[in-house]
């Protein structure tokens, strides 16, 4: 699978999401309460990562840090669509800058 195929199926479960939150709620979660929820979970994963480096006891950490990853990086995919961002393009400029600068740095 491609970034643009794992782009697809986070864009495909929002929908499925925003159709019960209308059932529930009468409405979307905007991007603002998408951005609570993705703190949430970053929270979450933090607790997580501290069981996998052995600093918190969290019965099966490890599956549950992976369910937990996959949580943040499908909320940061859904909050890049709805803010126009395109987040693949992104993050290859933001890398091979990043990259571009540490090479420089090293090279000192």
């Amino acid at each position: 699978m491609n970034f643009s195929d794992l782009q697809q199926q986070a864009l495909k479960l929002n929908a499925l999401y925003e159709q019960l939150e209308v059932k529930r709620w009468g409405r979307v979660w905007t991007t603002q309460e998408l951005a609570l929820g993705f703190m949430g979970d970053v929270g979450d994963l933090a607790k997580l990562v501290q069981a996998h480096a052995g600093v918190r006891t969290i019965e099966d950490h490890q599956a549950k840090l992976g369910h937990e990853l996959s949580d943040c990086l499908w909320s940061i995919m859904v909050l890049a669509n709805k803010c126009g961002v395109d987040l693949e393009e992104q993050f290859i400029r933001n890398t091979r800058e990043i990259c571009e600068y540490v090479e420089g740095e090293l090279a000192k």
